[in-house]
C-alpha cells in the first residue's frame, strides 16, 4: 500500500510537466482494496478492472517500469503506448485488461470466467467496479448470468460514494448495494474498505467458493478517493463534496491504519518503515528515469496489431 501511495503521489507531482500524455485517475485513499484482493489471488488467476488502474495494476504484479512507459507513451509500454493510464496490462501476472468505459470490463470478466470454468483450469476472475457500475444493465445481465453458470468470479465493488462529480443521491435510489446483487442469487457480503486484513479476509473466502465450485460473489468495500475523479490534486472546491467530508475519510486513511496496527503489534518498527520507504523511493526514480529514456513509438508501430481489411485490395 505505502509503495502504491509513493507512486501516486509522484505521478501527482509531475503530472504538470505535460510529460505523461494520458489522463490519470488516482487511487489515493482506495489502497487497501486492490492490496487485500489481489494478496488473495494466484499471479494465474485474472484480474480486471475500469480506469482507475494504478492500484490494482501495481497489487497483482504489474511492472512499474512499464506501467511508466506506458503513460509516458513509450514504445516499451506495458500496452504499448496504445493505452495510457486508463488500459494497463500485464499478462504474465494475470493482469488480464481494463476498460474506460463504466461497466465494460464487467461482461469481458464473467467471459473470462466462462472459459475458466468449460476448460477446467480451476483459475478465478475477479473484476474491480465501481458504484456507478452497478448503474449499468451490463452489469445486472452479468450478475444474473454469472449466477446461472455459478461461475468462478468475484465482483469487487468499490463504493466511492461518487460518479466523477455526482454523488450516489443523485443516481441511485436508496439501496445497500451488496443487498441489491444478492437479489441476483450470488453470495453478496459488505467489507471495510480502509481495513487490508478485512477485504483480503473478504476476498479469500469469496476465492474459496469461487475455486471449489460455489459460484461467484459479490464484495462491497465503502472507500474513499482523497483526490480529484481525474488529474491531479483535490477538486472538493467545486462544491460537489464538502471539503470536511474528504478531511474525516483522511483520519481512516488505510496505510496510516495498518502501520499503527503492525507498530504497535511490534511486526513492524520505525527503522524498517524508513527502509521501505528508501527502496521505495529508489524505485521510482529508477522506474521515471528508465520511461523518460525510452524510445518513442514509431511511424512503423502504427501498423502492429491493428487487424482490418486492407482498403487496396
Amino acid at each position: 500500500m505505502l509503495r502504491i501511495r509513493r507512486v501516486e503521489e509522484e505521478i501527482e507531482r509531475r503530472y504538470n510537466q505535460d510529460q505523461m500524455k494520458t489522463p490519470i485517475h488516482l487511487v489515493i485513499g482506495q489502497e487497501a482494496t486492490a492490496v487485500g484482493c489481489c494478496a488473495a489471488l494466484r499471479e494465474s488467476d485474472l484480474l480486471y478492472c475500469s480506469h482507475r488502474t494504478h492500484g490494482v495494476y501495481l497489487a497483482k504484479g504489474g511492472d512499474l517500469r512499464a506501467m511508466l512507459c506506458e503513460m509516458h507513451c513509450r514504445v516499451n509500454g506495458c500496452a504499448g503506448s496504445r493505452g495510457g493510464s486508463m488500459h494497463l496490462i500485464d499478462k504474465r501476472v494475470g493482469m488480464a485488461g481494463t476498460s474506460a468505459i463504466v461497466g465494460g470490463a464487467v461482461p469481458i470478466a464473467v467471459g473470462a470466467a466462462l472459459a475458466a470454468a468449460m476448460k477446467a483450469e480451476g483459475r478465478v476472475v475477479a473484476v474491480f467496479l465501481g458504484d456507478a457500475t452497478v448503474e449499468e444493465g451490463v452489469t445486472s445481465e452479468s450478475l444474473n448470468f454469472a449466477a446461472l453458470k455459478r461461475l468462478p468470479v468475484i465482483f469487487f465493488c468499490e463504493n466511492n460514494f461518487y460518479s466523477v462529480q455526482s454523488p450516489l443521491s443523485t443516481r441511485q435510489p436508496a439501496r445497500v448495494i451488496h443487498e441489491w446483487a444478492a437479489t441476483y442469487g450470488i453470495a453478496a457480503v459488505a467489507v471495510d474498505g480502509v481495513n487490508v486484513l478485512a477485504v483480503q479476509s473478504a476476498t479469500a473466502d469469496a476465492v474459496e467458493r469461487a475455486r471449489t465450485g460455489g459460484g461467484p460473489t459479490f464484495i462491497e468495500a465503502p472507500v474513499y478517493r482523497f483526490r480529484a475523479h481525474g488529474g491531479a490534486g483535490d477538486d472538493s472546491h467545486t462544491g460537489y463534496r464538502d471539503v470536511a467530508e474528504r478531511e474525516a475519510w483522511e483520519q481512516v486513511c488505510p496505510i496510516r491504519l495498518f502501520d499503527e496496527y503492525l507498530q504497535d503489534t511490534g511486526i513492524l518498527n520505525a527503522s524498517a518503515v524508513e527502509a521501505m520507504e528508501q527502496g521505495i523511493a529508489a524505485e521510482i526514480d529508477d522506474a521515471f528515469a528508465f520511461a523518460l529514456a525510452s524510445p518513442d513509438p514509431t511511424e512503423e508501430d502504427l501498423y502492429r496489431h491493428v487487424y482490418a481489411p486492407d482498403p487496396t485490395r
